[in-house]
């Protein structure tokens, strides 16, 4: 057993090692965008060819969460695993989908870290305010503003603390691997994209933060979603619930069929959309928007240091990612899991019109939603 966790040890600094080399390098090759063909991003399209647009569209992009391989963080428990370099991948694209949700969720979906550069502002002043619910309030403009500001900042944190590489944080690597042992899975494992759906569903349902007993999570089976079950989650006894209704969808056999490209292109363009956990075989990325044939995603696999976000004020340069990359659609794994945000009955029955749709005009039956 001895020998077994010092080979576990030198295999994970090894692969830190390796992917380092190989992502800081990835980290500054710049990736090139058409400027006369439209650039989708997470419901949200941008035109280069218009100036400022294309420095918002970097704006948009940078503020969204990324999380990525760490190492040096506390033992896993019943392992000597103290990073996840080389296998915790899909865990981690996983994650990122969840935090864009819960972003949504608390702060909204134009959320801008106000400072385009990785090199963050102080908290005061770091963030642009778009605060999309609420009354309108009877102060002075300023005053609501920075009132705002302060209340993104807040959830800013609070969220990104909430995936923390620790094992009291609610939807940190530690509480995933240990839920995914119900599903036969450790350490070191590989997690496939409806796995990773299941272990997320389970950590929000365990969750006992207040913060997010207002929130839920639904896990189609087969790729159908049963309109009932999402309403009993919604409709909660204790309070209105909103929903992330996360796809396990199947885009081919072993290799993506080239005709899914409109359908995932369809369901990157909605403004409920949040994104796709998915990647190349055996290597998960997660999909955020596209442009022409490419998609375009964010990157786990740049091994970085643990932060420790018990810290007042805790750096948070490193989980934004400073490029977006992109990535030929022929070259994706058929296998992947859709997201969406659903803040209430309502915005549950756009997403199905719109997801209906979508598959309509691609003349694809990806989802089946049932009465």
């Amino acid at each position: 057993m001895e020998a077994s966790g010092t080979d576990d040890k030198v295999k994970s600094m090894i692969l830190s090692a390796w992917h380092n080399v190989k992502y800081s390098w990835v980290l500054r090759t710049k990736t090139y965008f058409r400027r006369n063909s439209p650039v989708f991003l997470l419901g949200k399209c941008y035109h280069f060819k218009f100036e400022g647009t294309a420095e918002d569209f970097r704006k948009d992009f940078i503020s969204r969460i990324w999380l990525t391989y760490r190492e040096e963080f506390p033992l896993i428990d019943g392992s000597t695993w103290t990073t996840d370099c080389g296998w915790g991948c899909t865990l981690r694209t996983g994650q990122m989908l969840l935090a864009q949700g819960l972003l949504v969720h608390f702060i909204g979906r134009d959320f801008w870290l106000q400072n385009s550069a990785r090199k963050l502002a102080p908290i005061e002043s770091s963030y642009k305010d778009i605060h999309p619910y609420g009354t309108e309030s009877s102060k002075p403009q300023a005053a609501k503003e920075n009132e705002d500001q302060n209340q993104a900042a807040f959830y800013h944190r609070k969220i990104i603390s909430w995936f923390s590489d620790h094992p009291m944080a609610d939807f940190g690597i530690h509480r995933l691997i240990k839920l995914g042992k119900h599903s036969g899975k450790v350490a070191g494992d590989w997690y496939g994209p409806a796995v990773v759906s299941h272990l997320l569903r389970k950590a929000m349902e365990d969750s006992v933060d207040p913060e997010l007993q207002g929130i839920s999570i639904y896990v189609a089976q087969d790729c159908t979603i049963y309109r009932d079950d999402v309403y009993d989650q919604q409709d909660n006894s204790d309070c209105d619930k909103s929903v992330l209704i996360l796809v396990p969808v199947r885009l081919g056999g072993e290799r993506t069929n080239t005709e899914y490209f409109e359908f995932v292109k369809g369901i990157l363009s909605l403004e409920y959309c949040l994104g796709i956990i998915g990647g190349r075989p055996k290597q998960s990325y997660y999909f955020v928007g596209f442009q022409d044939d490419s998609l375009i995603y964010m990157d786990p696999h740049y091994c970085q240091s643990f932060v420790d976000v018990s810290i007042k004020d805790f750096p948070l340069e490193s989980f934004h990612c400073p490029s977006p990359k992109k990535m030929p659609f022929k070259k994706m794994d058929p296998s992947c899991t859709i997201g969406f945000y659903c803040r209430n009955a309502w915005d549950f029955e756009r997403v199905v019109d719109e997801l209906t749709k979508v598959c309509m005009s691609c003349d694809v039956l990806q989802c089946t939603v049932i009465p």
